[in-house]
């Protein structure tokens, strides 16, 4: 009877649900074998259990760590579960679409970043008159990385080389001897390379000269066509000419730019060769498709030894016509026979030829395959000085679909006739309402082409200059030296081989011999006698000096988006001053500058512009002893060469003004958004 209880238990309990747990069996041999010698000893008496289903299963079926796939698939079917487990699927695929979203939109309304040869004022170093490391008098290579601190010290980011290829250095070197190697007065190609290195070291940038138009006479490729050697036959342009009694009759009535025929008698090939410039400096022949594939191989060379950027210069030059008939006089009842300057003649088909600019553009694509990769894009500029055609210079901005220059360099502050704020308005609106909609202005109050600050319109209005170069829109180019107000050198303390060269003289380091230009014993230009007075060490320490207040407008530009990207809109001028300002949409921060070009002058400002509030403060002065100060817009008071930057407040900016429409400008628009801090573009 019990016997047969017992046997009957198991299908009792299973078919009223009951479950045999093995949860905690570890070795079943082992189990097994224990239970097979022990289970009629040890087994305990079983009996009947009545158990309810419904009660099992709901003790049962409840989650735990550690359950097996089948469990794990019977909760995940059931509502509670899949429900939870869809809404958050759902909240995770729309706030991965938000995030895509929000970051295209962004994306799209941001502005474009200034690239770095917008961000950064450009410092141009000619090298001979830089630093000399070697105490020979000339400035070299080594020379310039001594002093690349002092450029970080202004806070400017590009530097810009002048000419530096090997050259006899006729015309400051602008004729190549060798494209591909380092004038030896200025060091080595190792120095070059290791001047690139300690540069982007700083995460500065530069640029370097590259003249195609011509070469030296000295150069293989010369030499080789004067010889009429294989291709190189006709990489210069040659013409028959005669040759009597030891004169020459050119070809034509061409001149050159420094004077007399253009065209050169050869005596080797027997032909004349022509020469925009100097007669030591043959033009080549850019009709010749080899010439141009030679220029092409001279910008890969230097790209990739890691420069930045080229400045072009005298592309204007580069093709001729082939007609090779005279050149219309400018005075056409002078007898032709006297005419040797170049002013006297219209060069209608020695520049600017048709064909020209598609030579330029074809540097820009050459240029524009090693500017893939982020943060190396390679700057191109041209530095043909066109003067009175401003439609020509606008030109090597491109257009719109078919990429030339960054930009052209502006000399229009440079060419300036005469010093007022007249002026200085019409030179800076005449870049402005021509230049193409879209481009990048830039500016430059010195070259190694013309006379500094101080000796062109006068030492006391160098700050107020500096102060236009650093707040006007666009990429403001400062000749070395000028930040410390140096002046020309004496004419009759420089050699005759030099005398062209009074703005060329050494830089000012220090009160020392030779103004710390060398340590040898001579300098190869005298160093100017003000010296003592004017260098980079003794103003450094001078709270109001010409440096300090370089070095604050630098500051004032690099972090304040009105004057870095902001519009310009003109306020007034007269034969004194030139009032403008910069702002920003979005921004309620205006500055004004009142920039004084001629004698002591009180303006009401408040009458020009209605909505000007009561007061400003001065935020930069030419004398420090004002930054801070307030005052009243209804009676701005400037002296001689004064300069003031205004700050205020408003809600209702010129740009937006009926008023001024037509006398506002911006050339990377953007707005900013105070609660996103951030710029964007619809505005």
């Amino acid at each position: 009877m019990v016997e047969e209880e017992a046997k009957s238990l198991p299908m009792e309990l299973n078919e009223k649900g009951g479950v045999e747990n093995n949860g905690f069996v570890q070795n079943e041999a082992f189990d097994n074998n224990e239970t097979s010698m022990s289970s009629h000893e040890e087994m305990p008496k079983r009996s009947t259990v009545d158990v309810d289903p419904v009660a099992v299963e709901e003790t049962v079926l409840k989650p735990y760590a550690g359950m097996p796939k089948e469990v794990l698939l019977k909760f995940s079917s059931q509502a509670r579960y899949r429900v939870t487990r869809e809404i958050l699927f759902w909240l995770t695929i729309t706030a991965a679409v938000a995030l895509v979203c929000a970051t295209i939109a962004i994306i799209a309304l941001s502005p474009k970043c200034l690239d770095w040869w917008q961000a950064s004022p450009i410092y141009q170093i000619y090298p001979r008159s830089f630093k000399d490391s070697n105490m020979d008098g000339n400035g070299d290579l080594k020379g310039i990385q001594e002093k690349l601190d002092h450029i970080t010290y202004l806070n400017i980011k590009t530097i810009w080389i002048t000419s530096l290829f090997k050259s006899p250095l006729k015309d400051l070197g602008y004729g190549a001897e060798d494209f591909y190697d380092i004038d030896p007065i200025f060091g080595s190609m190792s120095d070059f390379e290791n001047l690139i290195a300690a540069i982007h070291d700083r995460g500065l940038k530069v640029i370097i000269d590259l003249i195609p138009n011509h070469t030296s006479d000295k150069h293989r490729w010369f030499q080789l066509s004067r010889n009429r050697t294989g291709k190189y036959t006709d990489y210069y342009i040659w013409q028959d000419c005669t040759e009597a009694a030891g004169s020459v009759i050119p070809p034509n009535n061409w001149v050159s730019v420094f004077g007399n025929s253009s065209w050169q008698f050869d005596d080797v090939r027997k032909q004349c060769y022509f020469h925009q410039f100097g007669k030591e400096q043959p033009d080549l022949n850019f009709r010749n498709l080899a010439v141009q594939q030679e220029i092409h191989d001279i910008i890969k060379f230097w790209l990739n030894k890691g420069i930045d950027g080229f400045s072009f210069s005298t592309v204007k030059f580069l093709l001729e016509a082939t007609h090779l008939r005279d050149e219309p006089q400018v005075n056409k009842s002078q007898n032709a026979v006297i005419i040797t300057a170049y002013s006297q003649l219209y060069h209608d088909y020695t520049t600017t030829q048709v064909g020209m600019h598609d030579i330029i553009r074809s540097f820009r694509h050459t240029m524009n395959q090693f500017s893939s990769e982020p943060g190396r894009y390679r700057f191109m500029g041209s530095a043909d000085d066109e003067k009175e055609d401003i439609e020509a210079t606008m030109m090597y901005y491109g257009t719109t679909f078919i990429q030339e220059a960054d930009f052209p360099f502006n000399f229009n502050l440079i060419n300036m006739k005469s010093l007022s704020g007249n002026s200085i308005f019409e030179a800076v609106d005449l870049w402005m309402k021509n230049m193409p909609a879209g481009k990048w202005p830039n500016w430059a109050v010195g070259s190694p082409k013309a006379a500094r600050i101080s000796s062109r319109i006068g030492n006391e209005y160098v700050n107020v200059m500096n102060m236009l170069l650093l707040t006007l829109p666009g990429t403001p180019v400062t000749y070395y030296g000028e930040e410390i107000g140096m002046e020309n050198i004496a004419s009759e303390n420089v050699s005759e081989e030099h005398v062209t060269f009074p703005e060329k003289s050494p830089m000012q380091w220090d009160g020392k011999v030779n103004a710390g230009f060398t340590e040898g014993n001579s300098s190869w230009l005298p160093v100017n006698s003000d010296y003592q007075s004017v260098n980079v060490e003794i103003q450094r320490t001078w709270s109001n000096s010409t440096l300090n207040l370089y070095r604050e407008l630098t500051l004032l530009r690099r972090n304040e988006l009105p004057i870095n990207r902001g519009w310009m809109c003109y306020i007034w001028n007269d034969s004194n001053v030139f009032v403008y300002v910069r702002e920003l949409d979005g921004l309620d921060r205006v500055f004004m500058m009142v920039l004084n070009f001629g004698q002591e002058s009180t303006i009401d400002l408040k009458a020009i512009v209605p909505n000007l509030p009561a007061e400003a403060v001065i935020r930069l002065s030419t004398n420090f002893s004002n930054t801070g100060k307030a005052v009243t817009t209804k009676l701005i008071k400037t002296e001689m060469g004064e300069g003031l930057v205004l700050e205020y407040k408003t809600a209702k900016p010129v740009h937006t003004m009926e008023a001024f429409q037509g006398k506002c400008f911006v050339a990377e628009k953007a707005c900013y958004s105070s609660a996103l801090n951030l710029l964007y573009m619809s505005c």
